[in-house]
């Protein structure tokens, strides 16, 4: 994507400018469907380039300049995913979603490089927890705009059908396949109890007690780690509860001065590692009944801009 100025860089305020103050939800759709923040900040840059380029008076004939702002984003959103999955393939190891740290802990330096705006924060809820936009990546870029547009925007199947160029018909056919592939998601316990796991999980971990670790993982867990080629990861994921604890403590036993705090990771339970303060790696969960099944550990550090030393 071209980069240009922020044609909104100048300061305004969001509630006298209905058209800035759609910043966050094109922000909260282009996450959801890329799963990178740097890829969402670089989509609403450009819907915002795009509305910047039109005359006064074709501004003034759009009915809903909110609405039109959301199409152009899931077009954008919806040509970028269709090239993404060739450019994983040139991708080193495995690729997770970008992680996000709670509201209260958000780095005040973008992606970009420029200081975040509060205002662009992307909203916590189910919808961009890590197991969700990991199932999501695994859908067409057809089937997870649908999905995303009508289950967590409210879209009607004839607006999308507008955006992604199909019948409305066709628009809950697909809605209604990735959906099918969302719930084949275990069930995850209460929030209290993820909390405790992952509490137990750190103790154990911070210890290099395998048998601890063996005993809070689901027998077929997995996990898998993002380095991007940019920090030391493994390529492959692991698979098994004892081949994941083994792997746990042989990478705790590497390490040296650095710290494990209980975080926020997308809405739910999550690890950080440190070192002198700088956050190195992000790890989150998915819950398998009252044991872990799912590890994924984001380290490549462009993937970590949003928690600097959070």
């Amino acid at each position: 994507m071209n980069s240009q100025p922020d044609p909104v860089a100048a300061p305004t305020d969001p509630t006298l400018d209905p058209v800035t103050g759609e910043r966050r939800q094109l922000t909260n759709l282009a996450y959801r469907l890329l799963g990178s923040l740097a890829d969402a900040e670089d989509v609403v840059q450009e819907t915002y380039a795009r509305w910047y380029a039109l005359t006064s008076a074709q501004q003034a004939a759009v009915s809903s300049p909110g609405g039109w702002l959301m199409t152009v984003a899931s077009r954008i959103c919806l040509d970028l995913l269709g090239s993404a999955r060739a450019r994983r393939e040139r991708y080193v190891g495995e690729w997770l979603p970008e992680p996000l740290p709670d509201g209260a802990e958000w780095s005040s330096v973008r992606s970009s490089g420029t200081r975040a705006d509060p205002a662009d924060r992307v909203t916590l809820d189910e919808s961009v927890s890590m197991a969700f936009l990991v199932v999501l990546d695994s859908l067409t870029p057809a089937e997870r705009v649908a999905l995303i547009l009508h289950d967590v925007f409210g879209y009607s199947f004839g607006e999308i059908a507008e955006i992604v160029g199909r019948t409305p018909a066709a628009c809950r056919q697909l809605a209604s396949s990735g959906r099918r592939r969302l719930r084949s998601r275990r069930a995850a316990p209460s929030a209290p109890a993820q909390s405790e796991l992952v509490r137990q999980f750190k103790q154990a971990w911070d210890a290099r007690d395998v048998d601890a670790l063996i005993g809070l993982l689901d027998p077929s867990v997995t996990a898998i780690a993002d380095g991007g080629g940019l920090a030391s990861a493994y390529l492959r994921p692991v698979e098994g509860r004892e081949d994941v604890a083994r792997m746990l403590v042989e990478v705790a036993a590497k390490a040296s001065d650095v710290t494990t705090l209980m975080r926020t990771v997308n809405g739910q339970p999550g690890l950080v590692t440190q070192v002198d303060g700088v956050t190195v790696a992000v790890m989150a969960f998915e819950f398998a009944g009252d044991l872990i099944g799912r590890i994924w550990s984001v380290r490549n550090p462009e993937k970590l801009r949003s928690w600097a030393r959070a």
